[in-house]
């Protein structure tokens, strides 16, 4: 009798113990940390290489645009200075020449800003792809359950305490000393092509456009 008695209490403890446990785990508070992303890359030695990757790219484009547009204005000038001389069929032709021109100018530049962006995706995808293993080792390591994005016009985090920052562990854990944010490594758009070079005087025959 004794020993079911004994054994009885001992089994209340035991799903006494299991439920406050339980409930403790469950009223446990969700520790949520936040972090800059800009701010850490560039902070992060590639960001260096990711702009001046990002740059040479840009100054290749440009020295593109440039050339289309040297070509199209030289063309125009021949043009403007000849026109008198040609026949209706040589002026409409040199004119539908010059507006294909300008055409092509224009959808190069759309291009260009496209491949600009591409290019600095596929630099910047090493460096996040480092960047969130980091984080949720961080996480990790400081029982953080979320981490959310503090960068952005919107960002995810509206509010948030300063402890909650784990920007500089992120750094530390990487292996880089926090220092002064510097800008992001951001697309350098290449620059637009002069405002093109004024329609040609039209005589007899209509400008084809």
């Amino acid at each position: 009798m004794i020993t079911m008695n004994k054994f009885r209490l001992a089994l209340i403890a035991a799903v006494f113990t299991l439920t406050t446990s339980t409930a403790a785990l469950a009223q446990a508070p969700l520790k949520i940390g936040y972090t800059s992303v800009e701010y850490v890359l560039s902070q992060m030695p590639e960001s260096k290489q990711i702009e001046s990757d990002l740059k040479a790219y840009s100054s290749q484009l440009e020295a593109q645009l440039k050339s289309k547009y040297a070509d199209y204005q030289a063309k125009a000038e021949a043009y403007t200075k000849a026109q008198s001389t040609m026949t209706e069929v040589v002026r409409a032709d040199k004119e539908k020449e010059l507006t294909g021109l300008q055409n092509s100018i224009q959808e190069f530049q759309r291009s260009a800003d496209q491949s600009l962006q591409q290019k600095q995706q596929t630099l910047l995808k090493p460096a996040l792809d480092k960047l969130q293993k980091t984080i949720d080792a961080v996480a990790e390591e400081n029982g953080y359950t979320y981490v959310l994005n503090s960068d952005g016009a919107s960002p995810v985090l509206l509010h948030g305490p300063k402890d909650g920052d784990i920007s500089d562990l992120v750094l530390k854990k990487m292996g880089v000393t926090p220092g002064a944010a510097a800008a992001a490594p951001k697309v350098t758009t290449p620059a637009a092509a002069p405002a093109a070079a004024p329609a040609a005087t039209k005589t007899k025959t209509k400008s084809k456009k």
